[in-house]
């Protein structure tokens, strides 16, 4: 296995952050694809604003997770070293997430995204703007996909993560088919299942497994992180669905509320209609049949009124625990520590 140098660090904590910061570097080269130099001007042009827009400050939890993926099979550490299979399918990680919110901004007419403005907006906006972004997004998942590729032991992590961003379309889609759905026709099951597919699969499964298949994990191994990234995404996406409903735009770095003002009837909405009384369930699906800014408030109110946030919290604190169970069973080691402060962070987090 090819690997690029670093210096002689031993500390997985210390191997993580530079693992970040070489991330960073690299993800700036390989968005330079040598090839499209000479195609033409205007492409130039676009793809310095795709540049911008990658390279915003972000929390690279997919990365993240891959390397402590990595780290659960080598406990030993990287001895000193990065390998280049994992800065390689890290950035393709890093570049698949960002096509598929490019992807998602157009779709829920999103118009910031990381602190500054979405793909679209940046391209002008409009139909034009719309267009572009996809096709911005289309160009990012090939490089993702061929940067995933890029090291002979790579097949089988990227053939599993394609797999997974299959499943990601899947939830998606159900995503949107249930934003018109009567909010009496939708189970709190059905919530976890778009939770689970649309982020749990693909933002903490996957990168995990993928980290242990790089690392030539056992199979008993990669089914156990599988465990644990499932309970751990679930958490991730219900605090998420909390930030989008009732969180503050300022400090989550993208619009809150707009879960509501796209009728999505995401795990918090559903558990205050099932816990309201008749009128208040009359309130609620007469707030989602048509929502609009004007309501928001009330939205808001409703829901945290009928508990659906406090209940959808619970949740969260549950699935965090089971994820730091599940990790307690792979043994104590550096790497799992590290797991287990991700996770409680990410569980907690306003943005």
């Amino acid at each position: 296995m090819k690997t690029r140098a670093a210096h002689a660090e031993t500390n997985p904590a210390g191997l993580l952050t530079r693992y970040g910061q070489e991330l960073e570097v690299r993800l700036s080269e390989w968005l330079d694809a040598g090839d499209e130099e000479g195609l033409d001007s205007l492409w130039r042009q676009s793809r310095q604003s795709v540049r911008e827009y990658v390279l915003r400050p972000a929390k690279r939890v997919r990365p993240t997770l891959l390397t402590l993926g990595w780290l659960m099979a080598r406990p030993d550490g990287m001895r000193g070293e990065i390998p280049e299979a994992l800065l390689s399918f890290g950035a393709g990680l890093e570049l698949l997430h960002t096509f598929m919110l490019v992807h998602d901004d157009v779709a829920d007419r999103a118009a910031t995204r990381r602190g500054g403005a979405a793909l679209h907006e940046l391209f002008g906006g409009g139909k034009q703007g719309d267009d572009l972004a996809v096709l911005a997004g289309d160009h990012l998942y090939a490089r993702a996909v061929e940067l995933m590729l890029s090291s002979p032991e790579s097949v089988a992590a990227t053939r599993y993560m394609l797999e997974v961003c299959r499943h990601t379309a899947a939830g998606q889609h159900l995503d949107l088919v249930l934003s018109r759905a009567p909010l009496s026709t939708v189970t709190l099951f059905r919530t976890l299942k778009v939770a689970d597919l649309k982020t749990a699969r693909y933002g903490f499964v996957a990168p995990l497994a993928c980290g242990a298949m790089l690392a030539g994990g056992s199979p008993a191994l990669i089914d156990s992180l599988k465990r644990v990234g499932r309970h751990a995404g679930l958490a991730y996406q219900l605090r998420d669905d909390l930030i989008g409903l009732l969180g503050d735009a300022a400090t989550a770095g993208k619009p809150c509320g707009g879960d509501y003002l796209e009728g999505k009837r995401t795990f918090p909405v559903i558990a205050a209609w099932t816990r309201a009384d008749a009128e208040g369930r009359e309130a609620l699906e007469s707030l989602w049949e048509a929502p609009n800014e004007a309501r928001l408030a009330t939205a808001r109110e409703l829901v945290k009124t009928w508990g659906g946030a406090s209940s959808t919290q619970k949740v969260i604190d549950t699935r965090t625990r089971a994820a730091t169970r599940a990790l307690d069973a792979l043994g104590d080691s550096a790497g799992a520590a590290m797991l287990r402060h991700l996770f409680d962070g990410l569980a907690r987090r306003n943005s």
